[in-house]
């Protein structure tokens, strides 16, 4: 039995749950999936992160697997591949948001905020917040709070990626409304 034709049946299996055939796919590939992955994300850890969540989304979407599209070999190529692209944008997109803020930041002027305004505004933040729709607030959150990327909330959510880019901009919007600019000095 050929490589192709092992895969092949390997992916019937893994559609039927079976774990070992998994691990047969994962003992195949990983070499080839880990060099492609390190390769866009530039570090062994992030590239192991990578690797893993490759893997679980092939566990869990073995059934998105189309034969006639292409082998298996490249459809595992192309699912670790845009597992990766995702990771290197949602890194470089959060440290050009570090970057932004720090530049923005105003200088200190050695006097802590009085605790009674940040108080107060915490307070308009949290009833703004409360007003979203709760696909907008729970993508402000992820984003904000969680720290991922569109792409990562859109695969959260199970929702398409342009969907979840309205959300935002959406909320965002409707938070500006409610706490003008000028109250955030």
């Amino acid at each position: 039995m050929t490589d192709p034709d092992r895969d092949r049946t390997c992916m019937e299996r893994l559609r039927a749950g079976d774990l070992r055939a998994l691990e047969e796919l994962y003992d195949r590939h990983s070499p080839l999936l880990f060099s492609l992955v390190a390769r866009i994300v530039g570090s062994g850890h992030d590239a192991e992160e990578v690797l893993q969540d490759t893997w679980l989304q092939v566990w869990k979407r073995a059934d998105a697997y189309d034969p006639a599209r292409a082998p298996v070999g490249a459809w595992l190529l192309t699912v670790a591949r845009s597992r990766a692209i995702d990771r290197y944008r949602s890194r470089a997109s959060r440290q050009r948001a570090e970057q932004s803020a720090g530049a923005d930041a105003p200088e200190a002027s050695g006097e802590t905020p009085d605790p009674a305004v940040r108080s107060q505004l915490r307070a308009r933040v949290v009833e703004a917040l409360a007003t979203l729709g709760p696909q907008q607030r729970e993508a402000l959150e992820l984003a904000y709070f969680g720290g991922l990327s569109q792409s990562e909330i859109a695969g959260r959510l199970g929702a398409p990626l342009g969907t979840v880019k309205s959300w935002t901009r959406q909320a965002l919007a409707r938070l500006r409304e409610l706490i003008p600019q000028e109250e955030w000095t």
